[in-house]
């Protein structure tokens, strides 16, 4: 049987929570695993993790270019204190990715999972290309997974009459371009451009785990549109509901969750 347990006080308000972020870290890491893994640069001196979270992707990059001065930059107060914590050394800088600026170009400018939460993607890519030094590249990972049941059963709960009129913000809150469009707006400014899909097959505990998933990054927008408490749990266990129908268990219990990503690199 599928159970929704009652919200804790973090679980009422949905903003950025690096612990619970943190819950599906290898999922959420492998995609900056891969991304670096396919950036074709031999000894990068100067990187920038942009939208680093709690650390996990910017630990990828230290591993991968270990000599490299690397920063990781974030929007959320509560994500870069979580990276400071793990990593005390490290270069952490609170800012947003559209206006800031680099003091010198960087031979990488790294984005995994950031795209989604920033609008207008031409004007943004144009930008943090200016912010890569000749030679050097935009790398850039970012959820694609819009046609999948984790979005349209959301968008279906987010339609009950009982809080319709105000999900608008809430889903138009994610963004995303097709990987022509990332094509063509850099071509103008990179000498090549490489993009992919891939999809991955997570294996995890059940449908409570996907929902527990998504609250952690594009469910948020739609908790904040509600109030705190019965209203919030009450769309939860719609969701929920949807969820365990639509990703059933296997044999042994676990549900297997498909998840696509897009990826691209452009180099300067």
């Amino acid at each position: 049987m599928t159970r929704l347990l009652p919200p804790s006080d973090d679980d009422l308000m949905p903003e950025w929570d690096a612990g619970t972020y943190l819950k599906f870290a290898r999922e959420r890491t492998q995609p900056a695993i891969d991304l670096a893994r396919r950036i074709e640069l031999h000894e990068p001196k100067r990187i920038v993790d942009l939208g680093c979270g709690p650390g996990n992707s910017t630990e990828v990059l230290r591993r991968r270019w270990p000599m490299a001065e690397i920063a990781g930059l974030d929007s959320s107060p509560a994500m870069i204190a979580e990276a400071r914590r793990g990593y005390p050394r490290g270069t952490w800088i609170l800012a947003d990715a559209r206006s800031w600026t680099a003091p010198e170009p960087f031979d990488l400018v790294f984005s995994n999972a950031l795209f989604q939460w920033l609008p207008d993607h031409a004007a943004l890519c144009r930008h943090l290309l200016e912010q890569v030094a000749p030679g050097g590249a935009l790398a850039v990972q970012a959820p694609a997974h819009y046609d999948s049941p984790l979005h349209r059963e959301i968008l279906d709960v987010s339609r009950d009459p009982a809080w319709n009129h105000r999900m608008e913000a809430a889903r138009t809150a994610l963004t995303r371009e097709s990987p022509s469009f990332y094509f063509d707006v850099c071509s103008s400014l990179a000498s090549r451009v490489d993009l992919w899909e891939t999809t991955y097959y997570h294996v995890i505990d059940g449908p409570e785990a996907v929902l527990e998933w998504f609250r952690g990054t594009g469910l948020r927008p739609f908790l904040e549109a509600l109030a705190p408490g019965d209203e919030r749990l009450r769309f939860e266990r719609m969701l929920l509901e949807r969820y365990a129908a639509t990703y059933p268990r296997r044999p042994g219990g676990r549900v297997l969750f498909p998840f696509k990503r897009l990826f691209f690199i452009a180099y300067r």
